[in-house]
């Protein structure tokens, strides 16, 4: 378990199943009208990712602790992929993405990667700000199963 202030960032487990739903739901449903139709994190198979030990969830400290945000990340052959990352939007603008991300860079860095890769859809336009904001570059734009995908690098 890592700690980034007030969170703590853990993997997953299969009780967390239903909160890791649910936060997936409530940040993508906004794009839905913007691409016209669910956006692929909120169809993920992540009972699966939960057990194959991709997905880390984001609680708060305490007694009460609740799943704020979640990561589906895993190392490929010379980089570290962020297939999913969300925050509730109740608890966005308090660093839980960022420090998901960080979190991601600190296990590429542990395997000896260079680099951490992510995509995001290119009308999810809050990421084409966010992602360069904190270092990742711009490297191609494709469609991909009828999405249109814009993917970045950070070197670390």
């Amino acid at each position: 378990m890592i700690g980034f202030s007030a969170i703590q960032i853990s993997k997953a487990g299969v009780n967390d199943l239903g909160a890791v739903k649910s936060c997936a739901e409530i940040s993508y449903s906004i794009y839905i009208k913007r691409i016209g139709r669910k956006p692929p994190p909120m169809v993920a198979d992540f009972k699966s990712q939960i057990v194959d030990g991709i997905v880390y969830v984001a609680k708060s400290q305490g007694s009460q602790s609740q799943v704020m945000g979640f990561v589906v990340c895993y190392p490929k052959v010379n980089s570290y992929f962020i297939e999913n990352i969300a925050v509730n939007p109740c608890h966005q603008g308090k660093g839980i993405g960022k420090s998901l991300i960080a979190f991601c860079e600190a296990e590429a860095l542990k395997l000896g990667l260079a680099f951490v890769e992510l995509y995001t859809n290119e009308r999810m336009v809050e990421n084409l700000v966010f992602y360069p904001k904190i270092g990742f570059i711009e490297t191609e734009r494709r469609i991909e199963d009828g999405f249109h995908r814009v993917y970045f690098k950070k070197v670390l």
